[in-house]
């Protein structure tokens, strides 16, 4: 599965549920890494440690990030020296993360080595990989000609300064991290969860050789739709499609995926039962329409998407 953070950590709950039903047949999450920041000294990577807490059963299920049963001391701390960001905070329990990562990474380790180091904390029942082992933090490019880094745009200015592009410098000359393109080539199904088509999964995609092993892979390829009636299910997807010229519509989604057949990523593409209409759009860009319930509600609801997923694969 190729995987965002608060999204793609639900949706990875459902698949360890659908396949733990299945005798637990083995799973590898490639995780988004373009959400990436050094803050205060220490690498943060959001994305991973989403998925991370979630399939840990750490997760903070009432904010949807961080550590459940976190405190803020430190934070207090940093800021009352007036250091980091007084709009993005760090937990304790989380800092701790931190300060693990930034320390495997200064001995030399790579993202990959460390992402297993703290995969073996808690029974995770998949394999999670980044999507690179090169720092490719995304910038944003907004119409004034400012550039900001994607936390900043995201999380203080909560998406209200205009977009004009998404940039992954740190993508030059990279390449996929070690085991991602060998999971691929070797998998039965592939899935993309319902993360941000454009800052989650798309970095993911422009890492050099993920296209290329996706193309390669006799695997089916599964998207999930993270539009639901014309509308983002969290976040604030819609300004990131826009600024690309992509409609916030779960077949304008697909197209731009775009058919395997023509040279996209995608086999199959499930659309939530509110979107049953756009059904032979996405069917006319040659791709398998699934039309199923995708509202992730629990666990439950999370699996039940999942099993439409892998059935889809099947077709």
């Amino acid at each position: 599965m190729l995987a965002g953070g608060v999204g793609g950590s639900k949706f990875t709950l459902g698949v360890r549920e659908a396949l733990a039903r299945r005798g637990d047949p083995a799973a590898t999450v490639v995780v988004n890494t373009g959400d990436d920041l050094w803050l205060s000294g220490v690498r943060l990577q959001p994305d991973i440690d989403s998925v991370l807490y979630a399939l840990g059963g750490q997760n903070d299920t009432v904010r949807g990030w961080g550590r459940a049963g976190d405190t803020e001391r430190v934070n207090a701390e940093l800021q009352a020296w007036g250091a980091g960001w007084p709009w993005f905070t760090l937990g304790d329990l989380d800092l701790g993360t931190h300060l693990a990562r930034t320390g495997w990474l200064r001995d030399g380790l790579s993202v990959t080595e460390v992402v297993a180091r703290l995969s073996a904390r808690w029974p995770l029942g998949v394999t999670l990989l980044p999507m690179t082992d090169s720092e490719a933090d995304t910038w944003v490019r907004l119409e004034s000609g400012e550039v900001l880094h994607f936390q900043e745009w995201w999380t203080r200015h909560r998406a209200t300064l205009a977009p004009r592009a998404f940039e992954n410098p740190g993508l030059v000359g990279a390449v996929p991290a070690p085991g991602v393109v060998e999971a691929i080539a070797a998998a039965d199904v592939v899935l993309l969860a319902p993360s941000n088509p454009v800052v989650s999964i798309g970095p993911i995609l422009a890492v050099p050789g993920v296209r290329d092993a996706l193309a390669a892979t006799s695997a089916r390829v599964v998207g999930v739709s993270p539009i639901i009636g014309g509308a983002v299910v969290r976040g604030m997807a819609d300004v990131c499609l826009t600024a690309i010229g992509v409609d916030t519509a779960a077949d304008a989604v697909a197209a731009h995926y775009g058919s395997r057949t023509a040279g996209g990523v995608l086999d199959a593409w499930l659309l939530a039962e509110e979107d049953a209409a756009l059904a032979p759009a996405v069917a006319a860009v040659g791709i398998t329409p699934v039309v199923a319930p995708l509202w992730m509600t629990d666990v439950a609801a999370s699996a039940a998407i999942a099993d439409a997923a892998l059935a889809a694969a099947a077709r």
